[in-house]
């Protein structure tokens, strides 16, 4: 397959120690080679791959200096790309590196489209689909926890699974292929009703067994969407601050200083939070405060979890108690804020109200109750399982949203089986799960469906 040379700006813009600014194509290295002047005069068509040259870049109309470089040759197939790939360490300024980008896009190469690198990865078979998007995913990374599954995915741990699931979907079509088109066959097993089950089962099984980690897998993935909510002048820019470590939120003793949606990622015993400090909900006649509280009610239709935030030295009011209506159903977690001064709050009645919800009690001026907040959160959502490194966890949207379509389609192949329905009838659902699941790495290539069963079963010899 063949691509014009693509360059890109790789690393973050901004100053720093160095940028690079990574070429990849069949002429990659040639241009490079055009602007390049090494001290010893060595030119980088000569050079071995996967070497690093110290020199120059030069404009070649003018012979100006451009810039003081390192240059890596790397030649295909041992590349991201399997492509030849050059990569040009300069300094990190932002006029250094935008120059030494415009100098090798007038050489010939082409401003390379976003994610064109990795596309390139997968159109060159470098890398499946699944694996492509583990690239961004480890890139994206909030938590340890979360850049594991990346890099499992980006080694191909899910995509050997589900080569192993279409695997097993492929030779039981081909036994139903050889038993339709060949019934002389005496030495082939037949595909019978029961057998059918068994397979389709295993499979069906197997997927669930992805699903199950979906939920986790999305939270570490996308970030837990965590909105902190309560009546004004209770603590929950305080909450945030202490969360995040920092002073994110303004914090005073004037009721309605938050009017607006505070967020920051924070990372909480493995679980990326996305959080989000809203403005006090309470009835108010402050028109920018008003817009405020609608944003927060918006917010909190959205938020996968809710921390409540009560005064522990005020008693509960129908403004905490219309808050717990509106969180009704919703995971929460209720911290009872300012405990270093005198308890008037009901904790009995909080109980109550929160139900299943855990109550945790805090004393954010004096650091206290974070660490039990943190492992109530933890708790709430892993339940000590992600902790496990066997299991393949399957966090990308798009992945679920496929793995609950193969499920529903080898669910109807199963339901069919055990009606009696005929084996070639059953087969139209068992060969849609097999491409569904083919969706997931990229490959649905029909054909080879009919390489494997020639391959499996010698019928040409």
């Amino acid at each position: 397959m063949h691509f014009d040379t693509i360059a890109a700006i790789s690393t973050p813009m901004g100053e720093g120690a160095i940028a690079i600014v990574r070429l990849s194509g069949d002429e990659a290295i040639q241009i490079a080679d055009r602007v390049f002047s090494s001290p010893s005069g060595k030119k980088l068509l000569e050079a071995p791959s996967h070497t690093i040259h110290y020199g120059h870049l030069i404009e070649p109309s003018t012979a100006e200096v451009v810039e003081e470089v390192m240059v890596s040759i790397m030649k295909a197939p041992k590349t991201f790309t399997r492509e030849d790939v050059v990569e040009i360490n300069c300094h990190g300024g932002v006029v250094s590196v935008k120059r030494v980008l415009e100098l090798v896009l007038k050489q010939g190469a082409r401003l390379a489209e976003p994610g064109e690198f990795t596309k390139r990865a997968f159109l060159n078979g470098r890398v499946d689909l699944s694996q492509a998007e583990a690239v961004m995913d480890l890139i994206r990374a909030k938590t340890d926890r979360a850049m594991n599954v990346a890099l499992n995915q980006m080694e191909g741990r899910l995509s050997r699974l589900i080569g192993e699931l279409r695997q097993a979907l492929l030779e039981t079509l081909a036994q139903v292929e050889v038993n339709i088109d060949y019934p002389e066959y005496d030495d082939v097993e037949e595909m019978t009703i029961p057998l059918m089950i068994e397979k389709c089962t295993w499979v069906k099984s197997e997927i669930e067994k992805l699903l199950r980690t979906s939920s986790q897998g999305k939270i570490l993935r996308e970030g837990l969407s965590t909105v902190i909510i309560g009546r004004p002048n209770v603590g929950k820019s305080s909450l945030l601050n202490s969360l995040v470590q920092e002073n994110k939120a303004i914090v005073t003793d004037i009721a309605g200083t938050t009017r607006d949606i505070i967020e920051e990622y924070v990372n909480v015993r493995g679980v990326p939070l996305r959080l989000v400090d809203t403005a006090g909900i309470r009835e108010t006649e402050d028109i920018v405060e008003r817009i405020g509280v609608e944003r927060s009610r918006q917010v909190l239709k959205e938020a996968d979890l809710i921390l409540l935030v009560l005064n522990n030295s005020e008693p509960l009011t129908q403004e905490d108690e219309r808050l717990f209506e509106a969180i009704s159903g919703m995971d929460t977690i209720v911290v009872i804020n300012k405990t270093d001064l005198p308890q008037k709050i009901d904790l009995q009645k909080v109980k109550e109200l929160a139900g299943d919800g855990k109550v945790v009690t805090t004393s954010l001026l004096q650091d206290e109750g974070i660490d039990e907040l943190e492992e109530a959160i933890a708790e709430l959502f892993f339940e000590g399982t992600i902790e496990s490194g066997d299991l393949t966890y399957v966090s990308n949207a798009r992945h679920i949203a496929l793995l609950d379509k193969a499920k529903e389609t080898i669910t109807d192949a199963l339901r069919a089986a055990e009606m009696g329905v005929p084996v070639d009838m059953i087969q139209i659902d068992v060969t849609r799960t097999w491409e569904i699941l083919g969706e997931i790495i990229g490959d649905t290539v029909q054909e080879s469906l009919i390489n494997q069963l020639f391959s499996q079963f010698c019928l040409g010899k």
